[in-house]
């Protein structure tokens, strides 16, 4: 009864392989046929299929800041024939498994590769779930649990089901896309601003240093461009809002100062090979400004993903990175960073300080700003001072701020629109704020009243500046 019992188990066994084999729900060893399949929404299952079995010789490679590529727009600004196989929230190794799986395969000439700093991370595996190696193997004899999956069947019937119905076959032309799925606009990126100055407070105390990123990339990512010197990669850094690096700075400069020092470092790679182009999107502020492109505060919509492809396939020389422009790229970001601020009405603006001493300028930063209008700044008191060489005193009682400055002596109190100015009452049409702790007081206002001279210029709708002399 037991050897019965035991072949009956080996053999329902083996018809159920041999079932899925034959069904193959994700395609893994053939291209569907005979019905119309229903792709899986599991990034990670389904395109080991897709790269061995379909027919293309471009592919895209990347986060969920890839998946909004439409394949025939990217067809028509690269010129071949492109298939998507962007993973949501991967990681550099994950992404070198499916882009070896593909180049291996020989039918890969052009690889469109978007590259966020954050993939080059070491990944949180157990919030991604399992990585089903066995899927992207040779090895036959651990394809079992895929054979044995009953999940595999669920997405089977629907497919059926569609067929039954009169649903019309998926599209993977928007296989992944999730564009149309959700909302954009200024009040989502704002509101996962406000929540990301507190919840990515303590985000940098786990950064990883960059010896750690740069053998994730040479290893995950340079190894595929020697291996394979005859296909033509192009690779991208992302568009993120600005408020993204802004986010970065201001509660994770470990991560800011990396992913600014891991651009310059991976193009010097890069341009070691001449297989490879490198482009940069980041300090694109008709995007990047715009939040209305943006779901939050780093998700971009299908246009963006377009305008990408678009310029990649141009080779614009706006965003082309070149050993004359590499360091340019990042200087125009960080100054970017470092001036831009929210207006009231929830607009992003460009204000720059500089501070004129003798015939040298400098720029001066702060933690934070705010503007009230377009012709003031609101900064925080200590830094202000700091910055305007001018003693400090805080009265807690009162909430009196006092400057002292080569002779001038400035009074203060919080909310007050009147400041004693070297024992002179002067109107403040901006009072001193206490927010979160933190007192903001309007450096071009206090400058003046220290004594120096105050000069603003609006550049445009969106940059102003003030020249403190």
């Amino acid at each position: 009864m037991l050897a019965y019992f035991a072949t009956f188990a080996v053999l329902t066994a083996v018809l159920v392989a041999m079932l899925t084999s034959f069904i193959d729900p994700l395609q893994f060893y053939h291209k569907a046929s005979w019905y119309s399949p229903v792709f899986s929404s599991e990034q990670r299952y389904q395109n080991p299929g897709l790269a061995r079995n379909y027919e293309y010789d471009t592919i895209i490679i990347g986060t969920s800041m890839t998946e909004n590529f439409i394949p025939t727009e990217v067809n028509k600004a690269l010129g071949g024939n492109t298939l998507k196989l962007s993973i949501r929230g991967s990681t550099a190794d994950e992404h070198f498994k499916i882009a070896s799986l593909a180049l291996k395969t020989g039918k890969v000439k052009k690889v469109l590769w978007g590259l966020d700093y954050f993939s080059l991370k070491t990944g949180d595996q157990e919030a991604a779930g399992p990585f089903p190696t066995y899927l992207y193997d040779d090895k036959l004899w651990n394809d079992y649990k895929y054979w044995f999956n009953y999940s595999v069947y669920e997405q089977f019937f629907k497919g059926i089901m569609r067929e039954l119905n009169g649903t019309a076959p998926q599209n993977i032309n928007y296989l992944y896309n999730w564009s149309h799925q959700v909302s954009f606009g200024k009040k989502y990126v704002l509101n996962a601003y406000k929540k990301a100055k507190v919840e990515e407070a303590y985000f940098g105390l786990n950064e990883e240093p960059l010896d750690v990123i740069k053998k994730n990339f040479n290893d995950h990512i340079l190894a595929l461009v020697k291996e394979y010197p005859d296909v033509e990669f192009s690779f991208y850094y992302p568009p993120y809002s600005v408020l993204r690096q802004s986010i970065w700075k201001d509660t994770n400069a470990q991560r800011y100062d990396n992913q600014l020092a891991m651009k310059t470092w991976m193009f010097k790679q890069f341009n070691a090979h001449a297989n490879t182009r490198v482009y940069d999107f980041q300090s694109e502020s008709d995007w990047t400004y715009n939040l209305d492109l943006y779901k939050d505060l780093s998700h971009h919509n299908q246009d963006v993903n377009t305008w990408i492809a678009e310029a990649i396939g141009r080779d614009d020389d706006k965003y082309r990175v070149t050993e004359q422009n590499a360091e340019s790229f990042v200087a125009k970001l960080k100054d970017q960073v470092d001036t831009v601020v929210v207006d009231s009405k929830g607009n992003l603006k460009n204000v720059q300080v500089r501070l004129q001493q003798g015939d040298q300028e400098k720029n001066l930063t702060f933690s934070s700003k705010s503007i009230p209008s377009d012709d003031e700044l609101f900064v925080p008191a200590k830094e202000a001072a700091a910055a305007l060489n001018a003693s400090m005193k805080w009265d807690q009682a009162s909430k009196t701020l006092v400057w002292e400055r080569k002779g001038h002596i400035v009074k203060v109190t919080v909310a007050s629109k009147q400041a004693l100015v070297d024992n002179k009452n002067v109107d403040m049409p901006y009072p001193a704020e206490l927010i979160g702790g933190k007192t903001l007081v309007p450096i071009g206002q206090l400058a003046g009243m220290l004594g120096f001279n105050v000069k603003k210029e609006q550049v445009n709708e969106q940059n102003f500046r003030f020249l403190i002399q």
